[in-house]
């Protein structure tokens, strides 16, 4: 029965124009992925298109299946062990693939990013930091990348690491770190969000970063020019409500700027293990509580009147605004908006950014 239901989830969050937002509003209005799916055509008719492409069923079997032969299984949002910090967030995944030790996500996170080009010193710094946070009871959080990612993931491998990795979770990138891709399968934790046999590509590292950003109490910044990776996983970190630490590094290096940005900005500068424990003490891992599970919400009603779907429309344009906006300019209660709004992306008509932002594909 958990087996079919799963599939279902899967086969949900795989169909097209139906992201995480897009999932959780649907199981939160229909209570099960079965209901969702079903009702998919007539939400994309009222919102002015076609239905999206659902995810063929057969590709669901055949995916599940490649994941239990690779060892690994699936965790599923609003199901234990899927981590409740990492639920909280707006965009969480709503299936994850791990494989390894899925005690460590009932231990404080905290997570380590920093440059792939990184200097000797500050690699040697964030393995020996990662290390000592492993001895204070922390699991270090990272995205297995060249530099600071894998010097984390080093330090930490005795006490307990976790990899996010932007592909498949049979699939070793970089190259080089395969072997420890494999280590940390085996001793501490990996995660992936694509399928199997996904090749990581550009728009798969902001997914992955907001999944680190999302499991750690907070992240802790060691060297970052000041357009990087690095930076994006700070920033969603704060938007998340958590801690941003940053090592101070030299003005002349280019690869401390983004890090020197951040304290200026308002992150904890951070020098030693201790500084961590200090600033993250206040921040009580065991009191993260799930948010309320969706399908105890009481469903929307399906009927909502073209007056205010009009409306709604009417103000939304090219231009990403949003969503609070849209609800205080049109006076049309919240609920009725977030329908208006599924219905629209399901039929393939919004976009949605970050921030919580929304913006029209064919506002004609």
């Amino acid at each position: 029965m958990a087996e079919t239901r799963h599939a279902a989830k899967l086969r949900l969050a795989r169909s097209q124009n139906i992201g995480p937002v897009t999932y959780a509003q649907l199981m939160a209005r229909f209570g099960t992925a079965e209901a969702a799916l079903e009702a998919i055509p007539d939400l994309a008719r009222r919102g002015g298109g076609r239905a999206p492409k659902l995810a063929d069923p057969r590709a669901i079997e055949a995916e599940m299946a490649e994941v239990e032969r690779l060892g690994a299984r699936y965790i599923f949002v609003h199901e234990r062990p899927y981590p409740a910090a990492l639920a909280q967030i707006q965009t969480a995944p709503p299936a994850l693939i791990v494989r390894g030790d899925l005690a460590l996500l009932d231990k404080p996170l905290i997570a380590m990013v920093g440059a792939r080009n990184a200097s000797a010193a500050a690699r040697r710094f964030a393995r020996e930091l990662a290390f000592r946070l492993g001895g204070e009871g922390y699991v270090v959080v990272s995205g297995l990348a060249r530099g600071i990612d894998t010097a984390a993931h080093t330090g930490s491998l005795d006490s307990g690491t976790i990899a996010v990795i932007a592909g498949g979770i049979d699939v070793f990138y970089p190259p080089e770190n395969e072997d420890l891709q494999l280590d940390i399968a085996e001793r501490g934790l990996l995660i992936a969000e694509q399928p199997p046999g996904s090749e990581p590509k550009a728009r798969h590292f902001p997914y992955r970063n907001r999944i680190i950003a999302g499991l750690g109490m907070g992240t802790i910044v060691v060297e970052a020019a000041p357009r990087s990776g690095s930076l994006i996983t700070a920033r969603q970190a704060n938007e998340f409500g958590r801690e941003v630490m940053a090592v101070p590094g030299s003005p002349l290096d280019p690869r401390a700027q983004g890090c020197n940005q951040l304290i200026r900005d308002g992150a904890t500068l951070i020098q030693t293990a201790e500084d961590v424990v200090t600033t993250l003490r206040p921040f009580d891992v065991l009191r993260i509580e799930e948010p309320d599970y969706p399908y105890r919400q009481k469903p929307a009603s399906p009927d909502v009147e073209a007056a205010q779907r009009k409306t709604v429309v009417e103000l939304l344009g090219p231009v990403p605004v949003t969503v609070d906006e849209l609800i205080r300019q049109s006076a049309v209660a919240p609920a009725a908006v977030q329908t208006i709004l599924l219905e629209l992306e399901l039929a393939g008509r919004l976009e949605r950014h970050a921030g919580g932002k929304v913006s029209l594909s064919d506002p004609a």
